[in-house]
């Protein structure tokens, strides 16, 4: 896909973040739009943003989570704008928690959007796009994506999953040869809301030494790294050069290096790193 010229977008996600930094991107480049959030406020804001570009913007509330409401959305997509070229599965969540803590209703919340909202929303939409002979499927997985991280095992199971989703997919659609291509995003520290937003157990207070204010202080800080607007060139860019793949932001791409010359032995490495962050477990453990 050289051009988003008069091609249409559906976004999840688009209310806030690289979400809202996509639409905005691709409405400057003169793509309509299909955007869906729950965060209709926002989400209208988004819109109001866009559509000052001069291309025709649809909105939707929904919950990825939900297959039927999704199927739905495409089908309705197609049916306002005549045709769709591109779905972003960009909505996500965050969940902090030791995974002998981890509540299932917990792991089920953060599953079913960031990773089945992300199935759903290719499966939806594919029809769609190989109707188009010109279309293209944006999964949003994460370094997380690339490495594990003690305290976010939930998250970690999530984008990993989609990783390995995305790169069948891209294969599959590769060999069918159906006008339709796949790439899977890795962002690093992007400044959105989702630190804030996300939800932290009480039991990792014992992990970190931090309560929950503080543990998402630290966790905006480590993300500021790579803006929500650098964050959407670099995607868009991928998907103009057919791209397997994007590793957005430097911290990304150092993360990727750093598994690959380490392999599993990039563990030992974190855990060190984690045990000197907090020295009351560091001493309880050496007590131990």
């Amino acid at each position: 896909m050289k051009s988003f010229d008069n091609k249409v977008a559906a976004i999840t996600g688009a209310a806030s973040g690289m979400g809202r930094t996509l639409a905005l991107e691709l409405a400057r480049r003169g793509c309509h739009l299909a955007l869906s959030d729950v965060n209709e406020l926002e989400l209208a804001k988004t819109a109001e943003l866009a559509g000052a570009h001069g291309v025709r913007v649809t909105l939707t509330k929904l919950d990825v989570a939900n297959r039927e409401a999704v199927f739905a959305w495409a089908d309705q997509v197609a049916k306002d704008h005549g045709k769709v070229n591109l779905i972003f599965n960009n909505a996500g969540v965050s969940l902090t928690v030791p995974l002998d803590s981890v509540k299932q209703a917990d792991f089920d919340w953060i599953m079913g959007i960031n990773f089945w909202g992300v199935v759903y929303g290719s499966q939806a939409f594919l029809p769609h796009l190989k109707a188009s002979r010109d279309g293209h499927i944006v999964n949003t997985s994460s370094v997380f994506g690339l490495m594990s991280v003690p305290g976010q095992g939930t998250y970690n199971a999530s984008k990993f999953a989609v990783r390995g989703y995305t790169e069948a997919l891209r294969m599959e659609l590769d060999m069918a040869d159906c006008g339709v291509s796949a790439t899977c995003v890795h962002p690093g520290g992007i400044k959105t809301n989702i630190a804030n937003a996300g939800k932290v157990d009480p039991s990792m207070q014992a992990w970190t030494g931090l309560d929950e204010a503080a543990q998402k202080r630290s966790a905006n800080k480590a993300i500021n790294v790579t803006s929500a607007e650098d964050a959407a060139l670099q995607i868009l860019a991928a998907v103009e050069k057919n791209q397997r793949r994007v590793l957005v932001g430097p911290d990304a791409r150092m993360i990727d290096k750093i598994v690959r010359l380490l392999g599993s032995w990039y563990q030992p490495v974190i855990m060190r790193q984690l045990r000197k962050m907090n020295p009351s477990r560091q001493a309880t453990r050496s007590a131990a």
